[in-house]
């Protein structure tokens, strides 16, 4: 069967929040209820108007949408509405909260300096493995990112995100830093070594894995390899994604499709209420379908 393919997946961390300038805020307030800080309110407004120009090819593309899922934390969600201003209204497919990207979970509310304290063990044990008192390592984080991708490419298996052949699908991922490396490292069979000397993706900061000629994702197509070095790739993990941007090999995606899901995806009339976004109602089902298998 013939798919139609996102010309780009966008992994887009949320902005400056009152955790990244104030650890103490852990200690008083829910991770998932941190909101952003004016800086990071900026940052995400910023954001939607590169990632617009990337999607749009800097206003040389005609016939581009996109599609959003986004943690359900509230500085994701946040990160959202604002980026969500750069885009035209006819332009947004719909989008998927999906709890399966959201922040590693550290513990209920954390103490700063027991929280320091467990840090540094972790810098000794290793950042893969090592599992937060009463959290998540980040091994339990991939597990839940690959599940996602499962869902992910059953979407798009099955046509829910309604691609159209002659139409530029860009998905837009807004999550956190170690979902998004992890996301990543699980896409580009990265290994574990290879994972321990990524460094952490800067708020609002994106990655784009544009869709080469021959069927694979790819980082260098859109980003240099400076910037792939400063991100922590190796060369020769930087070489990789040269092959993959310019392979001429089919790629087999049925190895993706590997569940069931009974997913909802989110109808456009809850971006209103629920993440603040002046979409129309004209879009209320264009894009939305129940994930029900």
């Amino acid at each position: 069967m013939s798919r139609t393919l996102p010309k780009r997946i966008i992994l887009v961390r949320h902005g400056e929040s009152a955790g990244n300038i104030d650890d103490a805020a852990y200690n008083i307030i829910p991770d998932n209820k941190i909101p952003l800080t004016q800086i990071g309110i900026d940052q995400a407004k910023d954001a939607g108007t590169r990632i617009c120009n990337v999607v749009s090819e800097g206003g040389g593309s005609s016939n581009w949408k996109v599609y959003f899922y986004l943690s359900p934390y509230l500085r994701s969600r946040s990160t959202l509405r604002e980026i969500g201003r750069a885009f035209p209204k006819k332009r947004v497919i719909g989008c998927r909260e999906e709890c399966r990207i959201r922040e590693q979970d550290f513990g209920n509310f954390q103490v700063v300096q027991r929280m320091k304290a467990i840090k540094e063990t972790r810098e000794k044990f290793g950042r893969f493995f090592y599992r937060f008192p009463e959290g998540e390592s980040a091994a339990d984080v991939y597990d839940r990112v690959s599940s996602f991708l499962e869902s992910l490419w059953r979407d798009i298996d099955m046509n829910r995100l309604h691609l159209g052949p002659s139409e530029d699908i860009n998905l837009v991922i807004i999550s956190h830093g170690l979902a998004i490396r992890v996301f990543m490292m699980k896409w580009f069979k990265w290994t574990v070594e290879q994972f321990e000397v990524l460094n952490n993706v800067g708020n609002c900061e994106f990655r784009v894995m544009e869709l080469g000629t021959g069927g694979d994702y790819s980082l260098a197509i859109h980003h240099s390899d400076q910037e792939m070095e400063e991100w922590g790739l190796t060369p020769d993990m930087i070489s990789d994604q040269h092959a993959r941007a310019q392979a001429t090999r089919d790629v087999d995606w049925s190895e993706r499709f590997l569940e069931s899901s009974t997913d909802e995806i989110i109808p456009i009339q809850r971006l209103d209420s629920d993440f603040g976004l002046q979409f129309s109602s004209t879009f209320s089902t264009h894009g939305y379908r129940s994930g029900t298998i």
